[in-house]
């Protein structure tokens, strides 16, 4: 399953998505997260998945990759229906002792679940297409008019890229470590819940040396190249706004237009 986690990832390319501004891609991603929350009805849920299938599309990536990142949070689905399923009031379709479906429970719950897919199949395009420099300098951009009210924009704009970088890496380094403890007669698919727990110690313990010692690592060698903060600090490519740009951004707001406007309607 870990290797079916997609988030951080980059893959390089020339598509319309790839050449977008991040920018563009950081304000449409959360413009695209106000409408998936505000939608409630079926033709809502059809237009925003037709958007979606159609982002999709036009990054230029194997459908497969992209929607191999949903496996993760299959489980996280599934609760989710049953929970709304059963624990929302209404007329009851079908009965299992105590438990009460109701018909309003599984429409919340179809719609909730659909809701994450979407979620996670669709701002995992924000990483995939955009390389970890371009999603710094983009996040330090749209910060850049907090820095007075004392809000370190390049820093945090640091901070979030080299942790989005870093979690294939840590992906990568539990699938060795387990495979290693797997080796050594380490089981961690059998037994219940606490027995499952308890077997994830032996990998929690050197995956956890091995974040530190990495983060050591970046440390001392972004020290090494004397780097001090964005202070002063210029860059190799300058963000430029394409017309490209300003179509998205608007495609963006009116998405969330009509998805205010079919929510006040319904």
């Amino acid at each position: 399953m870990l290797k079916d986690i997609t988030l951080g990832q980059y893959i390089p390319g020339n598509s319309l998505l790839h050449r977008l501004d991040p920018r563009t891609k950081i304000l449409g991603s959360i413009l695209y997260i106000i409408a998936l929350f505000v939608l409630n009805d079926l033709p809502g849920y059809v237009i925003i998945t037709a958007f979606s299938f159609a982002l999709i599309f036009l990054s230029g990536l194997s459908w497969r990759y992209v929607l191999r990142g949903v496996r993760p949070i299959f489980y996280i689905v599934l609760f989710t229906l049953v929970l709304n399923f059963f624990l929302t009031p209404g007329r009851v379709v079908w009965q299992l002792g105590p438990l009460k479906a109701t018909a309003e429970g599984i429409r919340l719950g179809i719609f909730m679940g659909w809701r994450l897919l979407l979620l996670v199949l669709t701002t995992s395009l924000l990483t995939l297409t955009s390389s970890p420099i371009a999603l710094t300098d983009g996040i330090e951009y749209l910060l850049n008019p907090f820095r007075g009210i004392g809000v370190p924009a390049h820093e945090l704009a640091m901070m979030m890229t080299i942790a989005l970088r870093f979690i294939p890496t840590l992906l990568e380094e539990t699938d060795k470590i387990m495979k290693a403890q797997m080796a050594r007669g380490a089981d961690f698919e059998t037994g219940n819940i606490v027995q499952r727990a308890r077997g994830m110690i032996p990998l929690l313990v050197p995956l956890f040396v091995g974040a530190f010692r990495r983060a050591d690592d970046l440390a001392t060698a972004m020290e090494a190249r004397c780097y001090q903060g964005g202070v002063g600090r210029t860059r190799l490519r300058e963000l430029k706004f394409a017309a490209r740009d300003f179509v998205a951004l608007g495609v963006s707001v009116l998405l969330v237009v009509l998805s205010v406007a079919d929510r006040l309607l319904h």
